[in-house]
This record gives structure tokens, sequence and C-alpha cells, in this order.
């Protein structure tokens, strides 16, 4: 079968691999769709996230069922197509036996951790994989895992209707995260310094954006609130200058939500959250959203296709990460088929 390796950092090709043989209590996949990650691309930059290298990426992904064991949890059968949760957690640490699965100890995420999912076939454990229900289009379904991603900020922060929130960064996770809020009755800001992808925001319905790099960012906020600053803020840039301004723009009693994946330690004011009395949650992954996000999709309430920059061949996919790595504000989201 065909894959797609990151041999080291800065290099990344197709390459040939055995196909796997799966075990029981897995399914053998066919991949049918597959979403390029920010992850993705720091793994090829050699940023953020530490990667094992070598290493197959990919993280995004729908396929179709070869083999599973009848019987299986899901009652899932051969042909049916599934949506992979690529978090593979122990299910026996203490954040596992609490059902918080997304901060296992022992978490092993597809792409990042262990081989991820940019190859013709893939085995994963067959617990961790969701019907794509009929109608719903397999580019879309490819977008659900990001979308747990917003819908896990949001729940952390527990955005109410008309609670204004601050996201910064209008990438996948931003966007994803302001289509969601705005379903959920939210009022979103969003914060980026490339216009192109302000005026996406737009387009989405966004009706707040801010660009830091030629307005002031703190007093746009304060106005737009009438200055009772953020009530809620998703942070999903990694930045150490938007970590530190999540405070500045937060209410009193405001709550944060950090889901970018930081390079470097950010040092906080810590008076201000004090004297706000500010609840500051890291947002790591998602847990039990897959369900939720196959439904916004399937309703409509969330349009994945609308961050969707270009639909390519599998093949195209090593030169698509070089592309991202090269020109990051250029594109959103990318989908490789098969």
């Amino acid at each position: 079968m065909k894959s797609v390796l990151l041999r080291d950092i800065g290099h990344v090709q197709l390459t040939e691999r055995e196909i796997p043989e799966r075990k029981q209590g897995e399914a053998l996949i066919r991949i049918k769709t597959i979403g390029i990650c920010g992850t993705d691309v720091n793994g090829f930059k050699g940023k953020g996230t530490k990667v094992n290298y070598p290493l197959i990426p990919g993280h995004e992904a729908t396929g179709e069922i070869v083999d599973i064991d009848p019987g299986n949890p899901k009652g899932l059968q051969k042909g049916d197509l599934v949506i992979i949760d690529p978090y593979v957690y122990c299910g026996n640490c203490y954040p596992c036996s609490i059902g918080r699965t997304n901060c296992c100890e022992k978490l092993k995420v597809l792409g990042v951790h262990t081989d991820g999912c940019m190859s013709e076939y893939v085995v994963h454990p067959d617990n961790l994989l969701h019907k794509i229900p009929d109608g719903m289009s397999l580019e879309s379904a490819a977008l659900a895992e990001p979308l747990t991603i917003a819908l896990h900020s949001l729940h952390r922060v527990s955005l109410g209707k008309g609670d204004k929130v601050l996201i910064f960064g209008a990438g996948p996770i931003g966007l994803l995260t302001a289509m969601a809020a705005i379903h959920y009755g939210g009022e979103p800001m969003i914060v980026d310094i490339v216009a192109e992808r302000l005026q996406l925001a737009r387009t989405l319905g966004v009706r707040h954006v801010i660009n830091p790099a030629v307005q002031d960012l703190s007093e746009e906020v304060r106005t737009i609130t009438a200055g009772r600053m953020a009530e809620a803020v998703v942070e999903a840039t990694g930045s150490s200058a938007c970590i530190q301004n999540t405070i500045t723009c937060s209410s009193y009693c405001g709550r944060i939500a950090l889901t970018g994946w930081p390079d470097r330690e950010t040092p906080l004011d810590t008076f201000s959250v004090t004297k706000k009395e500010l609840q500051i949650f890291g947002s790591r992954n998602s847990k039990n959203e897959f369900g939720e996000a196959i439904d916004l999709i399937r309703k409509g309430g969330v349009d994945v296709n609308a961050i969707v920059s270009e639909t390519i061949a599998f093949s195209d996919l090593p030169e698509a990460i070089r592309k991202i790595a090269e020109f990051p504000g250029k594109y959103i989201k990318i989908v490789g088929c098969l």
C-alpha cells in the first residue's frame, strides 16, 4: 500500500508499506478521505508537539471497513463507512477512570505518537470508530475530528446563549469554534492578522473580526462588549502574545480555554487572574464529542465544507504539506481523497 512518510524534519514523501494485519478488537480500514492538520505540518517543520520520526502523519480520517470482528461493541460491519477517533487511551489511569480519556497518561494520538492515517489502509480499535450517517459526504465527515476540538473548547468555557466569546486564530479550529458558537447562541469575536482569514470569518457569519496588526485589540473588545470584555475566550493559536491577551481581554469572572499548543513557556499576569477571578482551562483533544460533531454536520449546524481550501488526490498530500508549511496564511484546510 502507499503511505505518506515523515522521514524527518523537512522530509516528507510517498512510500510503500505492507498492508497491516488487524488483531482482535481492531478493524482493518481502507482510508477514503484524510484532512491535513496543523499538527501534521508542525511535524514536517519540527515545531509544536514532538513527534517520533519516521512517522506516518494524519488523524482526520474516514474509511471503509474491510474486516472487523463479528459482534463488535458498535455493531459495525464490513463495508460500513466510518470516522476514525484518533485518541487511543489506556482505560486504566486516573484520567480514564473519571471519563477524561482525552488526558490519558498513556495517550497515543495517531500521526503524533504512533503511525497515523495517511495510508491506503490502517488498523484501529473498533470501539474508536463512528459510523457515517447516510447522506453525509466523506469530505465533510473527515472534518468531524477538528470540529470535536472546537466543541471541546466551548464545553470547557461553558458557553452560554448571548455570551461574547473571543477566539484567537482564524485557522480551522478557530473558524469551527466560531461557527459552533453561533449555532449555540454565542456571539463570537475572532482575532487574526491575516486579512483573508478574517474576511472568510465574516462570510461564515462572524460579525466581529479584529486584526491586532492594525487595530487595538483590547479597545476593540471593550467597544464590542460595551466595556464588559469577553465572558468566554478560546485561544487556538499557541502564540505567547495571544495567551497573555486572553487575560487582558477577559471579563471579570471570565472563562478561558487554552486550546493551541504553545512552543514555549508563557508568563501570565496572575494578579489579574486573581483580581478578576478568572477560570483558565486546558483544552486538549476531545472526549465524547464525536456524536455531537456528526450531528451538527449532518443537520447543517456547522458548515465544515466552508473551511476547505482544496480537495486533492492522495498522492498530492506530501506536496500539500510542503505548501502549507511555506504559505501558512494561504490555506485553511486541505482534504486528500483516495
